[in-house]
């Protein structure tokens, strides 16, 4: 099911974002996995705070970057939930 820009997403409990020295990047650490992040997947994790909803979340984005497909950041956020790294709230839900 698609991700509607007005969920609020956010971290599970269990996962971190954090820069891993080793490999020279942006990692999210969740019990026995890290996944590595490029700059633009460690911006979007960033902003998964459960205050911001994925319209802002990718108006945010547009001020750092160029050429910011909402598309392609909802995709990247339900991948995100699909791998139990994110929680995508739904609007009102308490965090």
């Amino acid at each position: 099911m698609p991700t509607p820009t007005s969920s609020r997403p956010k971290l599970a409990p269990h996962v971190r974002l954090a820069y891993d020295k080793a490999r020279g990047k942006p990692v999210l650490l969740a019990p026995e996995s890290v996944t590595t992040l490029n700059e633009t997947g460690a911006a979007i994790a960033g902003l998964c705070d459960g205050t911001r909803t994925v319209e802002q979340i990718t108006a945010a984005l547009a001020d750092r970057f160029d050429d910011v497909d909402d598309g392609e950041v909802r995709a990247f956020i339900e991948r995100l939930a699909a791998m139990r790294c994110l929680r995508a709230g739904q609007p009102g839900e308490t965090t």
